[in-house]
């Protein structure tokens, strides 16, 4: 199952104890303490190897508390994800070709985004070892760092719980759709917070993994839009009748709270710092309406392509193809405009830097990310007619 990874193993012993998939709790022990030994085994090793080891602790200027969260939040997703793309029952039947990608993302996602902040271990197993081969520098941090991710273990059995209702004997509601746009919206949010904050050198791949992961776990559930601009444009496009205008505002609601609070917390994480939603630099605002409207249109236009188009799907690329749309606008404009390409993304940001001229511009650069999200839809309808002809067709 390679679950390696004691958190893991509990998320799957929760989820089998509530009556859906994982695995009883006596293989869970026996694979937790496995999972352990080799963690000591190799810390005990590359500690060896190169004579030297390296202290397990919260990194400077942050506290317990601090690492807790990033511990907490990460180990969350990361469990989370494993549940949806390699434990979940429609895995049974659709044999998907990137439950690897996905769960490899998150620790991607998570070490540039909160390893500045915590390390980014999401292991018990990784925790326990690094702190024994450090030994010598002091002893215990492992305890509260397992203690957290346990938790975010157990917290991502519940919320699959909620968002996969069928695999514990329930059905599918709309509030199930809404609180998969909401996570998807907030851990991307996260992922934008901590990086920036952090001085990732590899921000834009961080995001768009952290985007890639939650696509690939929630796809299904409510289509994994985390995004207006995108929701807006699936909506022009008329090729999803079930996305009515007032389902598409419950989305756009929830997507824009997701953000907010995802916002709050990597000011929190941060002790209170922030950065603007603002033109970098001396770049004008014309620039920046180029710049968002651009990339902006490319992602919304490769989701639909992607992800909505009958003749033009992809079933297992889906999720990297729209995340690699964040690596290149993020790398392309984001020094320019910042590169947010969401609105939800514009007022999380304003959210949490809370100054007037922040929200000012979060209206403005949402209002250009929606023009390019309807631009994205009419331009697909022009592309994508010979679909609406093939149908007439037959």
């Amino acid at each position: 199952g390679a679950n390696f990874n004691p958190a893991v193993s509990v998320t799957l012993g929760i989820s089998k104890a509530w009556g859906g998939p994982g695995m009883d709790w006596k293989t869970v022990g026996k694979y937790c303490g496995v999972q352990c030994l080799a963690g000591i085994s190799a810390a005990i090793a590359y500690s060896i190897l190169y004579g030297e080891t390296f202290n397990l602790s919260p990194n400077e200027g942050f506290g317990w508390v601090n690492a807790g969260i990033c511990e907490l939040l990460y180990t969350f997703v990361l469990c989370f994800v494993v549940m949806n793309v390699a434990a979940a029952k429609k895995n049974v039947t659709e044999k998907n070709q990137y439950y690897g990608l996905a769960i490899g993302f998150v620790i991607i996602a998570g070490a540039y985004g909160a390893g500045t902040v915590s390390g980014g271990c999401f292991n018990p197993a990784v925790a326990l070892g690094i702190d024994i081969a450090s030994a010598g520098f002091g002893f215990g941090w492992c305890i509260p760092y397992a203690l957290f991710e346990i938790a975010g273990a157990a917290m991502a059995a519940a919320v699959f719980k909620v968002v996969r209702p069928e695999d514990f004997g329930g059905e599918k509601t709309p509030l199930t759709e809404l609180v998969s746009e909401f996570l998807g919206t907030y851990v991307l949010v996260l992922t934008v917070g901590l990086n920036v904050l952090g001085g990732s050198p590899a921000g834009a791949f961080s995001i768009a993994a952290g985007l890639t992961s939650m696509i690939y776990a929630l796809g299904d559930v409510s289509g994994a839009h985390f995004n207006p601009a995108v929701t807006v444009a699936i909506m022009a496009s008329g090729r999803c009748p079930e996305l009515t205008p007032a389902k598409a505002a419950t989305y756009i609601g929830t997507q824009i709270a997701g953000g907010i609070l995802a916002a709050c917390t990597y000011v929190f994480v941060y002790a209170g710092q922030a950065f603007p939603l603002a033109p970098v630099g001396g770049s004008t605002w014309s620039q920046v309406t180029v710049a968002e409207f651009i990339f902006t249109f490319v992602l919304s236009y490769v989701v639909l392509c992607v992800a909505v188009s009958a003749r033009t799907k992809s079933t297992h690329m889906f999720g990297l193809l729209i995340g690699s749309c964040v690596t290149v606008g993020g790398c392309a404009i984001g020094s320019i405009s910042g590169g947010s390409l969401n609105p939800a993304v514009s007022f999380g940001i304003a959210a949490g830097h809370s100054s007037a001229s922040s929200y000012f511009n979060a209206f403005m650069y949402a209002g250009i990310e929606l023009v390019a999200g309807l631009a994205a839809a009419g331009v697909f309808k022009v592309t994508h007619e010979v679909e609406l002809s093939d149908k007439l067709i037959a």
